[in-house]
């Protein structure tokens, strides 16, 4: 590979600098010099990664990536299973076990391996661009997946890996959840369950050019509204016979769901919405065929939208409240609200999540690096974490920065993988030697 600017040396200054202050263990000094030696072999690794497609939809394709994992991590000791979802239309997620001392803290790290990009996607390779990384799922989340390996090898190099008890789980569906998600999300949530700690290497945010800290990440929910009204000639709206008809009914309720829902940290968006004489939704959602004309009144329109909450508390209030609203019809019309299943849980900011920021920041202090801030929830989409943080703390965003994400022309900061795994080597290496 081509020589970088900014890749090694720097990396090596970034993660050294604070050495002299003499605030690293000669262990965690080790691991820093271990990830910026490696940085070549870890830019080797995101392309090979980044070169091989794998949209959600590309099982194959998942697997495949699924493999190159297992090839990285059963030399560093773990046992490594992969978990066929094929039932759930999705290929499996890749789980991987490094035992260690038996009363020391027991870690989660999540990431995954499918991207947005599927096969037809004219957007499929790697290519370097100064200090960027361009290519589907650079970031989102092959940048993650290689921060998590750069930071183990520099955990073996020093020594601290042995002794450490870590589970490894990169679902093969993060970006379209196969279904059942009770089933795809099943053996996700059991680890969540006995685990002590759950760090997500999804990617670092950045607001004002700072590095921050995610200690919570919003619901994920949709919903579709179907309002029905009489079909009549047009000269006949807003009569009592006639009534307003399904259009203006669907109009009504979104709009009392934008005056009526706002609260912080929620959000609620109307990505499709269709009226006629006929509207059919394609069995996935996401089209719609309609027909009409402008002298019959409309007897259906049908909305669809998201909802992203912070708790599971605001998410139940919320759906009680559009529930509500729905149901107070105008006059010779009828609507309905369904909310689809499996969405995706809240990452409720806990005392737990803070204190594990709080734990990330002394690592920055050693490392002389500037404390990261909490990130506020809006600046962040939902996540598998999610579906462990009713029973875990947790910290997400370890993996590096990007920019683009889900578009043609993402691109990952280079210089953040080596500066994101020497700060997860040495705080994984401290969480693991704490008691449970």
């Amino acid at each position: 590979m081509k020589s970088l600017p900014l890749t090694a040396l720097v990396a090596l200054q970034l993660a050294l600098a604070p050495a002299a202050a003499a605030k690293l263990s000669k262990a965690e000094s080790g691991m820093a010099k271990t990830v910026a030696a490696e940085q070549e072999r870890s830019l080797a690794l995101l392309e090979r990664l980044v070169n091989q497609n794998s949209g959600s939809l590309n099982l194959e394709g998942v697997e495949k990536v699924g493999a190159m994992m297992r090839a990285e991590l059963e030399p560093l000791g773990f046992k490594v299973e992969w978990k066929p979802m094929r039932d759930t239309g999705r290929a499996g997620h890749l789980i991987a076990t490094h035992v260690g001392r038996a009363d020391t803290k027991r870690l989660l790290l999540i990431a995954h391996l499918d991207t947005v990009f599927e096969p037809d996607s004219p957007f499929q390779t790697f290519t370097r661009k100064g200090d960027m990384g361009e290519g589907p799922g650079a970031g989102d989340d092959k940048g993650g997946m290689v921060v998590i390996v750069a930071a183990l090898r520099a955990m073996q190099a020093a020594g601290t890996l042995k002794g450490a008890n870590i589970e490894i789980y990169m679902t093969g569906d993060e970006e379209d959840a196969g279904h059942p998600i009770e089933k795809a999300r099943a053996d996700l949530i059991a680890a969540g369950k006995r685990s002590d700690v759950a760090l997500d290497f999804e990617g670092l945010v950045r607001d004002g050019g700072a590095d921050m800290g995610s200690v919570a990440r919003r619901s994920s929910d949709s919903w579709t509204v179907t309002a029905t009204g009489k079909s009549a000639h047009s000269s006949g709206i807003f009569s009592a016979a006639a009534g307003d008809g399904a259009i203006y009914e669907l109009t009504r309720i979104i709009h009392r769901f934008r005056t009526e829902l706002p609260e912080p940290n929620l959000t609620f968006n109307v990505g499709l919405i269709a009226g006629g004489q006929q509207a059919d939704l394609d069995a996935g959602g996401i089209r719609a065929t309609v027909n009409g004309k402008t002298n019959i009144i409309a007897p259906i329109a049908v909305a669809r939208g998201d909802l992203r909450a912070l708790s599971p508390e605001q998410i139940a209030r919320v759906k009680a409240k559009m529930t509500a609203i729905v149901a107070d019809h105008a006059p010779g019309t009828d609507a309905k609200i369904a909310f689809d299943p499996g969405g995706y849980p809240s990452m409720a900011p806990t005392d737990g999540n803070r204190a594990l920021l709080a734990k990330l920041n002394g690592v920055n202090r050693d490392l002389g690096l500037a404390e990261m801030a909490p990130l506020d929830p809006l600046k962040r989409g939902a996540g598998d974490i999610s579906f462990v943080a009713a029973d875990v703390d947790g910290f997400a965003g370890l993996g590096p920065y990007s920019t683009g994400d889900h578009a043609p022309g993402e691109a990952v900061d280079i210089p953040s993988i080596a500066r994101q795994a020497t700060r997860a080597a040495i705080l994984m290496s401290r969480l693991s030697a704490e008691k449970r």
